[in-house]
């Protein structure tokens, strides 16, 4: 039987600057075992197929939902519609799941919709998500996957629309600094969000589209950090002349990507860009344009994800 995790509500008197899941606070939570305000916690049973929760946050709510070793979250809607409203997913520990989970509405705080790690060395999985609606307008305002620096295992990433957001769709590079762990992101897409769409320091971004246009932010499509390798593989990289497409290396430190059959935009600055180090090997060149498509198993709404469609 899967655990179903079920979630309390937060009022909005007791949301201040402390209780607020961002990518710095997070790395605390992990370390103490501490989550934010309101929380939820693993319960009762899966839903049928094609089922789901609708669980809708009031105006100025802030709702945070744990998911700890081996449990799985599935199958549920948050709506973040209502003005001032956020809702993050912190899954630590090991061996846990997250599939079949949409938000419905933008999200208003600057803190992660998703904070994890796989800390005990093992695989995490997050498969089936959107976050397409993205985030109010504002600097740093949303950020999509936050991935902590204590992560240690490996985690994949399957099937994850994410759009809009003002701190990185796909922050995955931290764990580069101490835990060593690695990231597998396949079948996703992301648009329009600052800094960067997909961010890591060792793994694979695999049949992923990354898109800027005039909708919302720019930001680097792939961004390797150090230590590397980032291999990128079967990708549409569309950058409409506004920002690097592949960016490797950061902070004086290198990294190292390695190109095979992705198609990427050349109009800002020739769409690469090496420094402290780091170098991108185009070992495969794709015979074809950058198309802007979401990949055929990532969900474009809501309530597909959520109903695991």
């Amino acid at each position: 039987m899967t655990d179903y995790p079920r979630s309390h509500e937060s009022p909005k008197q007791t949301t201040d600057a402390k209780s607020r899941l961002t990518r710095r606070s997070f790395v605390g939570s992990v370390a103490a075992g501490v989550t934010a305000a309101a929380t939820g916690f693993a319960g009762a049973a899966a839903a049928d197929e094609g089922e789901y929760e609708t669980v809708t946050l009031a105006s100025g709510e802030r709702k945070t939902v744990t998911v700890d070793d081996g449990e799985t979250l599935e199958n549920v809607l948050y709506d973040c519609t209502a003005p001032d409203t956020h809702v993050t997913i912190s899954a630590t520990g090991t061996d846990w799941t997250v599939r079949n989970i949409g938000v419905k509405g933008r999200v208003d705080r600057k803190e992660a919709v998703f904070g994890v790690a796989d800390t005990g060395g093992n695989t995490s999985t997050i498969e089936n998500v959107y976050l397409g609606d993205g985030a109010s307008d504002g600097h740093r305002i949303g950020l999509g996957i936050w991935v902590a620096p204590d992560h240690s295992g490996h985690l994949d990433i399957d099937g994850v629309n994410i759009q809009e957001m003002g701190d990185n769709s796909f922050y995955c590079s931290a764990p580069g600094s101490k835990g060593g762990g690695t990231v597998d992101i396949r079948n996703s897409y992301s648009a329009n969000s600052w800094v960067s769409h997909f961010r890591l320091a060792e793994g694979t971004v695999e049949n992923c589209v990354a898109v800027n246009d005039e909708q919302h932010k720019d930001g680097r499509g792939v961004w390797a950090w150090s230590p590397g390798s980032v291999e990128v593989r079967d990708c549409n990289l569309v950058m409409n002349g506004r920002h690097y497409a592949v960016a490797s290396g950061a902070n004086g430190s290198g990294s190292t990507v390695e190109l095979s059959n992705t198609a990427f935009s050349t109009d800002y600055h020739g769409g690469l860009n090496e420094v402290d180090g780091g170098t991108i090997d185009v070992v495969d060149e794709a015979d074809r344009r950058p198309e802007d498509v979401c990949p055929e198993s990532c969900p474009e709404s809501p309530t597909e994800a959520a109903a695991g469609q």
